[in-house]
């Protein structure tokens, strides 16, 4: 919903506009702090021209304060996203960088296969399918320090597919 107008989302929900908007304004008054966390974000973006990650990652927004309302818009919504979407990906590099020695100072012959957003893919023996499923998650849960726990989920299959 962050950076949505009322006309947008009655779109895509099929609603009018008065609808959508008492959607979004009553979410914002049910969730305060996000609300806030968007002006201040789009705040520091104008004056800096960056925002930054979980780990301090730059990420700067060109265009933040264009005379062009179309072009300011979407780069609020993308200064608004990137601290976001980039800190998943700040987490996710972590874990890819620690589960190797993890694995292997278990004695697992698991293998990391590929990265798709905020999962990660392995080759698994079958023998090793428990032991490795609880290191994997273990380690994802815990790479980080955060003031919300982050919850795990794991699935597996003969392909990518069927593990979800």
């Amino acid at each position: 919903i962050y950076g949505i107008s009322a006309f947008g989302l009655a779109r895509q929900l099929d609603i009018t506009r008065g609808e959508a908007s008492s959607y979004i304004q009553s979410y914002f008054s049910k969730y305060p702090g996000i609300k806030d966390y968007m002006e201040q974000t789009k705040k520091d973006a104008r004056e800096n021209g960056f925002v930054k990650t979980l780990y301090d990652r730059k990420c700067f927004v060109e265009g933040i304060n264009d005379k062009n309302p179309n072009r300011r818009n979407f780069m609020e919504r993308a200064a608004i996203n990137a601290p976001i979407q980039g800190g998943a990906a700040d987490i996710i590099k972590r874990v890819m960088i620690r589960l190797p020695g993890e694995l292997k100072d278990a004695n697992l012959s698991a293998k990391m296969l590929l990265q798709v957003h905020d999962e990660l893919v392995f080759d698994v023996p079958q023998k090793e399918l428990e032991k490795t499923t609880k290191l994997v998650k273990k380690v994802m849960e815990n790479v980080s320090e955060l003031s919300v726990p982050l919850v795990v989920d794991t699935g597996h299959g003969k392909n990518w597919n069927e593990a979800h």
